[in-house]
């Protein structure tokens, strides 16, 4: 028996099929949008509008969104005063790119802030804040860096999980990147304990804390990422911290990244005596 042959669909048809084909791609797209549109409202809403001022003490800071727009990421920078008086500051990137990243970071900042309040120290801080993490089950992780400074006794007490190191360079030429000894990051390891490095500040200087995406990109390593800074901080000590910011978290647009990036810088003007 002869088969019938189907008669191939007419023009009008193929231009309906089209449309609906352009109208569900575009629909994604405006989902997607949207989505990015609310992480970055989230975002611009969970950094701090403001940084402290605290006498000899000068605090200023850079973000740069992903350069790849769908990719919003959980990157943070913090500055308070705690209980005691002391000056808090914290830097952290938190695991993935979208709305959940972004509301993960808000969290983690959050309970960073909150547990300040009842802790000044820095080990004590994170250990609370990795455990509070893990009892919550975001099943999300974020790097981060914790310091506290009293500018009355003039010491540093930094505290990392598994963050990037920070730069830092006094008037008296010294310099260098913090390869301090450091822990896990949050939400992975419960009742983990986080190393502690004291320092005193003696003399005028800046410290830089930064985020990966600063130093870091697809073909450019770390390291490398880091001598570069390094240089920067080690020539601009006594710049404008806006200016040493913004030239610092220019870095990256070397690196090629595709992450955030985020830059405190936090320069000391040296003990009361030798202002």
């Amino acid at each position: 028996m002869r088969g019938h042959r189907n008669d191939p669909p007419d023009n009008a048809q193929l231009l309906i099929n089209l449309g609906r084909l352009v109208d569900q791609a575009l629909e994604r797209i405006k989902l997607q949008q949207a989505r990015v549109e609310l992480a970055m409202a989230l975002q611009r809403h969970m950094l701090p509008p403001e940084l402290p001022e605290l006498l000899g003490v000068h605090i200023a800071a850079q973000y740069a969104p992903s350069r790849d727009g769908l990719d919003v990421g959980g990157d943070w920078y913090d500055a308070f005063l705690m209980m005691d008086g002391s000056l808090g500051l914290s830097i952290g990137d938190a695991q993935g790119h979208d709305v959940e990243a972004v509301a993960f970071m808000g969290q983690v900042r959050t309970s960073l802030r909150a547990l300040a309040e009842a802790t000044s120290d820095p080990s004590e801080v994170l250990s609370r804040a990795n455990d509070l993490l893990i009892s919550m089950s975001f099943g999300l992780f974020a790097t981060c860096c914790f310091l506290r400074f009293d500018p009355l006794s003039r010491d540093l007490t930094v505290s990392r999980a598994g963050h990037v190191p920070m730069v830092w360079a006094t008037a008296g030429g010294r310099s260098g990147i913090a390869l301090d000894r450091g822990g896990p990051p949050l939400g992975v390891v419960a009742g983990e304990r986080y190393p502690v490095t004291h320092r005193r500040l003696l003399e005028a200087g800046v410290l830089v804390l930064l985020t990966d995406g600063v130093v870091e990109g697809p073909h450019y390593p770390m390291e490398a990422g880091l001598a570069e800074v390094h240089q920067l901080v080690r020539a601009g000590f006594d710049a404008d911290p806006d200016v040493l910011a913004s030239a610092v978290v220019k870095v990256a647009d070397r690196t090629g990244h595709r992450d955030d990036a985020a830059v405190l810088v936090v320069r000391y003007d040296g003990p009361p005596e030798s202002r």
